[in-house]
């Protein structure tokens, strides 16, 4: 009897090993073949904002820790394709599929992927509504706003009933899996570095929302952070980035408060589920908010080469630390 027990134990092992092929077990390991990512794109592959984003990722990944990782990923056009259940980690920019009304086929896909034990990461899956759906606009600029987009909120919801999207605490494990913290604030200028440590981004944290299954967390969405990516033939990052941040100043409430808006005002939703009012000029630029407190700030727009060369080190500590999370839990 003991013995049939043990033997059962032991092809239970083998079969959960087994599940996404002999490539999960090359992790951490560099005399195995490297473990690939799964990337969807569908139509023109060169016609995207970020195309060498995601390998750009993957190098760093590579040389910053111990994972043996291909930095060129697999790329499917649909998510029924049988590849994806021989790698445990697919990345999607949210723009990269034109039409997010899945096929059946492509949804129980999806569902055996995630009760598998699968991870999906959608970047741009958050996107705040006043910066419209072109791809100039949200995937040009990262809010930090709590609330996936709903076409994605709706999709999951059908493929897994019994959960849906919650806000990532910034204490999760995710923002510490590898790096802890934030960079070297003392790189920033005066102007911005209190916003950035206080308020944008907290111990190294980001605007995200998580879809747990069976206690993990198997589907990751936030806003755009390819961005901060991609590198030239040259070493050079490929787009300069800057900050948005609040300011306030004594009677700023009272002012802005009756101040002309030539946009709609748009709500966005704030981590602890309130939500604050963003006034809009000049097609989308944000301009001022009505917080859910009830105080007035202006937006602020900074640019400098140090700010570009801080948030492209932030970004892709982040993404390490998404892809080292992965693999780990």
């Amino acid at each position: 009897m003991k013995s049939r027990s043990w033997l059962l134990r032991l092809l239970i092992f083998c079969l959960s090993i087994f599940e996404f092929g002999v490539a999960a077990l090359a992790e951490n390991s560099s005399d195995e073949a490297p473990v690939r990512i799964v990337q969807l794109i569908q139509g023109n592959q060169f016609k995207r904002m970020y195309p060498d984003a995601l390998t750009g990722l993957l190098e760093s990944v590579s040389a910053q820790t111990t994972l043996n990782v291909d930095p060129d990923p697999l790329v499917i056009e649909s998510f029924d394709d049988p590849s994806i259940f021989k790698h445990p980690f697919i990345y999607i920019n949210y723009s990269d599929r034109q039409d997010w009304q899945l096929t059946e086929s492509e949804k129980q896909a999806l569902k055996r992927y995630i009760e598998r034990g699968g991870f999906i990461f959608i970047d741009a899956g958050i996107s705040a509504s006043f910066l419209g759906t072109q791809n100039a606009r949200s995937q040009g600029q990262s809010f930090a706003e709590w609330r996936v987009r709903p076409d994605l909120a709706e999709l999951f919801k059908e493929i897994v009933p019994e959960t849906s999207f919650r806000p990532l605490p910034r204490s999760h494990g995710l923002f510490r899996s590898f790096h802890v913290g934030l960079p070297d604030s003392s790189l920033l200028p005066d102007t911005v570095r209190e916003f950035v440590v206080n308020e944008k981004w907290p111990q190294g944290s980001y605007s995200s929302m998580g879809l747990d299954v069976d206690g993990r967390l198997a589907v990751l969405a936030m806003p755009v952070i390819a961005m901060g990516w991609g590198r030239n033939e040259v070493g050079k990052w490929t787009r300069s980035i800057g900050f948005r941040i609040r300011e306030s100043a004594e009677g700023l409430s009272d002012r802005l408060s009756e101040a002309y808006a030539s946009g709609e005002p748009f709500e966005v939703t704030r981590e602890d589920g309130r939500t604050d009012i963003i006034y809009t000029q000049n097609q989308a630029m944000a301009s001022w908010v009505q917080e859910a407190g009830g105080d007035w700030r202006v937006f602020q727009y900074h640019y400098s080469q140090e700010i570009s060369d801080y948030a492209h080190i932030f970004y892709t500590q982040l993404g390490v630390n998404i892809v080292v999370y992965a693999f780990t839990h």
